[in-house]
């Protein structure tokens, strides 16, 4: 018979598995959410730092050119391999620039970024070249057209992103593939999309699978009406098991029975696979999360980057934490109070210390 407590390790050991070389992580995981925010770094730093041998804050950038890694939207933006870019490509569908004369921009500017070659182009050079205006952004502000049109090819797979450079996307034109997927190839590619879903977060509730499933239509938008019927097959064929009332879902290779957690604390990103379904957190850990950097500061309860603290397999409080001239100032808050334990004490200044090794390049 499982229980929550074993569910709740099952969750923190598969996930935080022992840190490994950078490529064997990204792969491992298939995907990495990223977020431009730095507070103390950005969130694909703050993920990859538990799961990478001694990483460093903006090696997955610096390092980018030479991984078997794209820039893409997968359930959220983020890093994705190129076996997981693969199953979600050749994306179809109305583009949002389907007007004529706005496709002929389009190609135009396909063209001219291919012309770039492999080094890419910065978006102020084509900028530069074609006077495109303003357009609304999704926030409701004002964005460059020819930036605006960059992301829509770049999503659509006419781009890709070759590098950063100061933070600012570099493209360059990516041969596209040939033949459409038949119909068993669509389902099968699908079923792929989901167990990629599936290896990052689970174990699943019903309510959480069927969220990062249907999420899969920004992943792949010219399937989007098969997501039903893969999200019934998922149901199928993963391990399940009904634990206090609640349905939920996982590998079938796996066993939640053997897992097992060190006696470690970390400071996890707030969107890092352990924490980054809130509805399973207020399960596994009795308190509500939420991500504060858009909220009014009066408003705010945690901080503006709230990094949950885990302790062993539980999330006993959060840090917010920022380097200053080399040193950590790290604040800590506990949902509790804080326990006594000399044990902990230790475990959180190791992790503190660990936290400002990966800020320092």
């Amino acid at each position: 018979m499982l229980t929550l407590d074993t569910l709740r390790r099952f969750a923190v050991s598969r996930s935080l598995f022992p840190p490994t070389t950078l490529p064997r992580a990204l792969d491992r995981m298939g995907f990495v959410q990223a977020d431009p925010i730095r507070a103390p770094a950005r969130a694909q730093d703050l993920t990859l730092r538990h799961r990478v041998r001694d990483y460093v804050a903006g090696d997955l950038e610096r390092r980018y050119a030479a991984l078997d890694v794209e820039e893409d939207v997968f359930i959220n933006y983020g890093f994705v391999t190129r076996e997981l870019h693969a199953l979600m490509h050749p994306r179809q569908g109305k583009p949002r620039w389907g007007a004529r004369h706005r496709k002929t921009r389009a190609q135009q500017l396909v063209e001219f970024v291919a012309g770039a070659g492999d080094a890419g182009v910065h978006p102020r050079d084509v900028a530069a070249h074609f006077e495109h205006g303003r357009v609304t952004n999704y926030w409701g502000g004002s964005s460059n057209a020819t930036t605006h049109l960059l992301e829509d090819l770049h999503y659509r797979g006419l781009l890709r992103v070759v590098r950063r450079e100061a933070g600012i996307r570099i493209y360059a034109a990516r041969e596209q593939p040939g033949d459409r997927p038949d119909t068993a190839a669509r389902r099968a590619r699908l079923d792929a999309l989901v167990d990629v879903a599936v290896n990052l977060y689970a174990p699943l509730t019903a309510a959480g699978l069927s969220t990062v499933v249907r999420r899969l239509r920004y992943a792949a938008p010219q399937w989007r009406n098969g997501i039903p019927a893969a999200l019934a097959r998922a149901k199928q064929r993963l391990a399940h098991a009904r634990v206090d009332g609640i349905d939920w879902f996982w590998p079938p290779d796996e066993r939640p029975e053997d897992a097992r957690v060190p006696n470690a604390a970390r400071l996890l990103a707030p969107f890092d696979p352990v924490v980054w379904d809130r509805a399973r957190f207020e399960i596994f850990w009795g308190w509500a999360y939420r991500f504060e950097a858009y909220t009014p500061e009066p408003k705010r309860k945690l901080g503006y980057y709230a990094l949950p603290l885990l302790w062993k397999d539980r999330v006993i409080g959060w840090g917010n934490a920022a380097l200053r001239d080399g040193k950590l100032d790290a604040k800590l808050g506990f949902v509790e109070p804080h326990p006594r334990d000399r044990a902990l004490t230790r475990a959180i200044d190791e992790e503190l210390e660990r936290l400002r090794g990966s800020l320092v390049s």
